[in-house]
């Protein structure tokens, strides 16, 4: 059985910084990417950075670049987001999740088969 249970969120204040994590419980963690998307209300689920198994490739969504940053520990089945610089458009829900498609589409939802319930992060101004 697959778990992810992700944990951290909060309310912050602009400026502020957060330190989301995933703890997976998922067979041969260390063979999947992984990645964490995000919902606003009344939004879809977008991407916001993924992460290689090995942990020597990152991507990221262009509103998080250089604010935002993936890590990961295969030894402890656990997958980071460090947040930055938060600003009020940064308030979401947030989701880790486990990739499962055959190719590199890294931002596509549909290719991550597993999910966390998320956690939530709220940014006041």
């Amino acid at each position: 059985q697959v778990q992810l249970v992700e944990s951290g969120g909060g309310l912050v204040q602009a400026g502020d910084s957060l330190r989301l994590s995933c703890a997976a419980s998922i067979r041969s963690f260390n063979s999947f990417a992984m990645g964490w998307f995000r919902q606003a209300i009344g939004k879809e689920r977008e991407f916001v950075a993924v992460i290689s198994w090995s942990g020597d490739t990152t991507y990221y969504a262009d509103p998080v670049k250089g604010r935002f940053t993936i890590s990961r520990d295969n030894g402890k089945n656990m997958v980071y987001l460090q947040m930055n610089s938060l600003n009020p458009e940064d308030t979401a829900v947030y989701y880790c999740a486990a990739y499962t498609g055959a190719g590199s589409h890294w931002n596509s939802v549909g290719d991550y088969g597993y999910w966390g319930q998320g956690t939530q992060v709220t940014v006041a101004s």
